[in-house]
């Protein structure tokens, strides 16, 4: 790689070091800190980082940070790669993870979906992977149609290679603009936010897993790649048992979406698809973690397309403990609890508890699901017997339970 000019080369260092002040005294893990000072001394930091460097983003509503794990996992078989592993999805944490690998020829750097005009114009990155977009965070990122308008406007006119789930119209419209599309026919089970044609605004009929405008051209395209149940058909037809170790079928397409990028980075799905069998957990998700006998399996969710993917994980024999917290990053608006199905807990021990627990309290109620009310996680944990337990939480409630079991990856 060319070497940073020296104002760079200062910045970094002084980030870096912030970075592993903060984990050092236990404020942080650095992600966020350190890419601020360095963008705070030299402005131009991303862009100088990612130069010479070949970068795919990654933006989703949902499967952000498993799929950059994954990409970054798979092309581990080409060289060293720069990542943003926790979830620190903004320019910077971007920084932060270029920094702290500045020799690695290749960089994955999940994006958050708000963020990834800006990122794009300022790295360059020749990949973007595009995967669902559903409602989140509304107080914060608007209306999602917003949000795939801004992916086209920014993606019109740039060489990028998009990667793109075809199942999803909002996805597909954002991404019809870019000069190069490689569609992956990745599921979409949350249907609730595109029944409406995004070009038109008529409504989409659906056919299995076709879609098509009724009033306008606009229509789902011909995939490239297909998910099929356990496996995946690659654009030559053949067909790759993913065997993943992160369990459900939202995991499945994150794996399809990766090997996509994967080859769209020179690597061969037989190369890839072992080493995206080596992902066991992902910054905390799918970890199962045990105290006092008990085994709990610890699985986020964040908005209502989140809370269906992990009830389709989750185990329907063994109690469950709900926690939803309402702070900046998980946005201050719960109206969305309405919009998920509970039902689906009824005849399981059910323990709610968070910061917005009587939110989530009167959402079960309604949907006349049993449960106990819990003032803390310790609480509801304690009142579980020995054995095995799901936990699903929003994403500050997740990071605290983690902190609870020494923040276990």
């Amino acid at each position: 790689m060319t070497q940073l000019p020296l104002r760079a080369q200062l910045a970094s260092v002084l980030g870096r070091t912030a970075a592993t002040l903060s984990r050092v005294t236990g404020r942080g893990d650095g992600s966020v800190i350190g890419g601020r000072v360095g963008l705070v001394l030299e402005p131009d930091l991303l862009k100088q980082l990612a130069r010479d460097r070949k970068l795919a983003l990654v933006s989703a509503t949902n499967g952000k940070t498993t799929t950059t794990r994954l990409i970054t996992s798979a092309l581990t078989e080409l060289g060293e790669v720069a990542t943003n592993a926790f979830g620190a999805n903004m320019p910077a944490g971007h920084v932060s993870a270029l920094s702290a690998n500045k020799a690695a020829p290749y960089g994955v750097l999940e994006v958050d979906e708000k963020y990834l005009p800006e990122v794009l114009d300022t790295t360059g990155a020749s990949v973007v992977c595009l995967m669902n977009l559903s409602r989140d965070q509304m107080d914060r990122a608007a209306e999602i149609w917003l949000l795939a308008q801004k992916w086209r406007r920014a993606l019109s006119g740039k060489p990028t290679h998009v990667i793109a789930n075809c199942d999803d119209p909002l996805v597909t419209w954002g991404a019809s603009t870019a000069a190069k599309v490689t569609w992956v026919a990745g599921g979409q089970r949350w249907k609730e936010d595109s029944w409406s044609c995004p070009e038109c605004g008529g409504p989409l009929d659906r056919k299995g897993v076709d879609w098509a405008c009724r009033e306008c051209t606009f229509h789902r395209p011909e995939p490239h790649w297909v998910l099929d149940d356990d496996a995946v058909i690659d654009p030559r037809g053949d067909r790759w048992v993913l065997d993943l170790q992160l369990p459900g079928l939202a995991n499945r397409s994150n794996g399809a979406m990766a090997l996509a990028v994967a080859e769209a980075f020179g690597l061969h799905v037989q190369s890839a698809l072992p080493r995206l069998r080596e992902v066991t957990s992902v910054a905390g998700r799918y970890t199962t973690v045990q105290r006092d006998g008990r085994a709990a399996r610890l699985l986020l969710s964040k908005n209502p397309a989140g809370w269906l993917e992990a009830f389709d994980v989750s185990d329907s024999s063994l109690p469950i403990i709900l926690s939803v917290n309402a702070q900046g990053p998980d946005g201050r608006d719960t109206s969305w609890l309405w919009d998920v199905d509970y039902r689906i807990l009824r005849g399981r021990p059910v323990y709610v508890t968070g910061e917005r627990r009587l939110d989530l309290a009167l959402r079960l109620d309604v949907a006349d699901v049993p449960f106990q009310l819990c003032e803390s996680f310790t609480e509801a944990f304690n009142a579980i017997p020995p054995g095995r337990l799901d936990v699903i939480a929003n994403y500050t409630a997740f990071q605290q339970i983690r902190s609870e079991f020494g923040r276990a990856v």
